[in-house]
């Protein structure tokens, strides 16, 4: 019984061509339609735009659904805003005292009492926030530009760059930051909040620097930035457009962290003297001002160390947050 013929290596490839040309079209076509519905999260995709999620995308996804993020968040958006307008919640003067009041505790109008000076306690509470959110945010924002662009720059270029810059953050590091606080800022007799920001600066930076560092060392052996140096990019086109996006994270989760601890540092210099002197209004000068008074005016340090406290903790809950979900390990 004759076999049937077999076809020829030339009738095949047509057909096998155009099957594989169809698969293509038709893979095109879903790509271009987008995940299916409910299919968005699984699939990599994002759920409104049809493209790819980034790291952003889904850090601010996650923290949309973190209780310890919404909540630190709202507290810090009570406090910027009274600290820009601080009016609408304490109508009084905070520079107003009446020695008659003095030690008094709680009456109508007035729900924290009066300091050993006769002050109201809540006035001055609600308008202290303002010196230490602004110290906080300016000196955050020093020491983050300061010490992002000196370790990025040692990370990136290396050399006796990086080890000039090592050693100099190990003598910063070497410096106690409240002793250094009380011998630069001891002859400093202006009452603005700028030489404590300066001083801040000047120690703070170091901590980021290392982080930038570090960020700026790793995202620069990925083979992005390798094939970005292939195809003839500049030095500062690969380090602002390519490293700098994938390095940022970290330097972001410790300046939201450290900004707590700069304004309990603000608060600390205050309280030794040093740092903020009176007519200033600030939680430090009143923590040390009714420190005497513990016994009989207990109230009057309760208060401005309660906010203290909530602040810095808000501040340190917010940093925690943005380190989780900026981390993809934590996934």
């Amino acid at each position: 019984m004759p076999e049937p013929p077999f076809e020829s290596e030339g009738a095949a490839a047509p057909a096998a061509l155009g099957a594989v040309t169809g698969l293509a079209t038709t893979e095109a076509e879903v790509l271009e339609q987008g995940p299916p519905a409910g299919a968005g999260t699984a699939s990599g995709w994002t759920e409104a735009a049809g493209r790819p999620r980034s790291l952003w995308s889904d850090a601010w996804r996650d923290l949309r659904r973190n209780p310890v993020f919404l909540v630190s968040a709202l507290i810090i958006v009570f406090l910027v805003v009274i600290s820009l307008w601080p009016s609408l919640i304490a109508s009084g003067n905070p520079l107003k005292c009446d020695l008659a009041r003095a030690q008094q505790g709680a009456g109508p109008g007035h729900p924290f009492g009066y300091d050993g000076q006769g002050c109201d306690v809540y006035t001055r509470t609600v308008y202290g926030a303002r010196t230490s959110v602004s110290v906080g945010f300016c000196a955050t924002l020093g020491v983050a530009l300061l010490g992002s662009v000196l370790g990025a720059l040692a990370g990136f270029f290396g050399g006796l760059w990086d080890s000039v810059l090592s050693r100099m953050t190990d003598v910063f590091f070497a410096i106690p930051v409240v002793l250094g606080g009380l011998v630069l800022l001891s002859v400093v007799t202006s009452n603005s909040v700028w030489p404590v920001i300066g001083f801040i600066v000047l120690l703070g930076w170091p901590q980021i620097s290392r982080i930038a560092r570090g960020a700026v060392i790793t995202a620069k052996q990925n083979d992005y930035v390798q094939a970005a140096r292939a195809l003839g990019a500049s030095n500062s086109r690969i380090l602002l457009r390519h490293i700098a996006p994938n390095a940022v994270a970290p330097v972001i989760v410790v300046a939201t962290i450290a900004l707590g601890t700069y304004i309990a540092l603000e608060a600390t210099l205050s309280y030794l003297g040093v740092g903020l002197k009176p007519p200033s209004v600030s939680w430090g000068i009143d923590i040390s001002a009714a420190s005497p008074y513990i016994r009989n005016a207990p109230h009057a340090l309760l208060w401005p160390s309660g906010a203290l406290a909530i602040t810095v903790l808000a501040f340190i809950m917010l940093g925690d947050a943005v380190r989780d979900a900026l981390d993809p390990k934590l996934r």
